[in-house]
């Protein structure tokens, strides 16, 4: 079973990896690099604080322990466990791909980028998602293309961005959570005051 898990990992990626034009390598370049989302990102803050008002600062400071969390467990709960080859690494694919930048880190399994990605779409759909329902399409769509780009420049297999994602998505779900109650318990200390007063 495991064979033939590894064997379709390997043929999806060849297959994504082998469909490239010198346009998509620009595109997934972009898609993959941190400052090419900026402007998603500034836009992502103005939602929360038209929606949060001052709580957008917790909900910022609860994001980056979503990041935090989702970027040290896919390194050290899954890349150092399991000791899995990036594809670019792996010696057997060596000729069959086509790179268009450097390989990064040795072990690929799962994608701190996936989880990143994952972990904040999960967090902001299930603080805009419902109110604001093109928010959650933005965020798939961001979030897709992310993983996609890693495996179209060989540094992932669709295995290592689907754990990834699922890592993610499942952290992500765990800090909206944390999120609501904290949110809840700020607004019970800042309207007792009021109400003895």
């Amino acid at each position: 079973m495991l064979d033939f898990l590894f064997h379709l990992d390997t043929t999806i990626l060849l297959f994504v990896n082998g469909h490239h034009s010198p346009m998509f390598d620009t595109l997934m370049l972009g898609f993959s690099a941190k400052f090419f989302w900026v402007p998603l990102y500034a836009l992502l803050i103005y939602w929360i604080f038209r929606k949060e008002k001052w709580y957008g600062f917790l909900v910022l400071v609860f994001i980056t322990l979503t990041i935090t969390a989702s970027d040290q467990l896919s390194v050290h709960a899954f890349k150092n466990v399991f000791l899995r080859l990036r594809p670019c690494h792996n010696p057997s694919l060596q000729g069959l791909l086509h790179m268009i930048k450097n390989c990064g880190g040795q072990y690929g399994f799962v994608s701190s980028h996936a989880a990143n990605s994952f972990g904040v779409l999960a967090f902001i759909n299930g603080l805009l998602g419902r109110k604001q329902p093109y928010v959650k399409w933005i965020m798939w769509i961001w979030a897709l293309l992310i993983i996609y780009s890693r495996v179209y420049l060989g540094v992932h297999y669709p295995g290592d961005v689907l754990g990834g994602a699922l890592l993610g998505f499942f952290l992500g779900s765990i800090f909206i959570w944390l999120y609501s109650k904290s949110k809840k318990i700020l607004q019970n200390l800042i309207t007792k005051p009021q109400e003895n007063g």
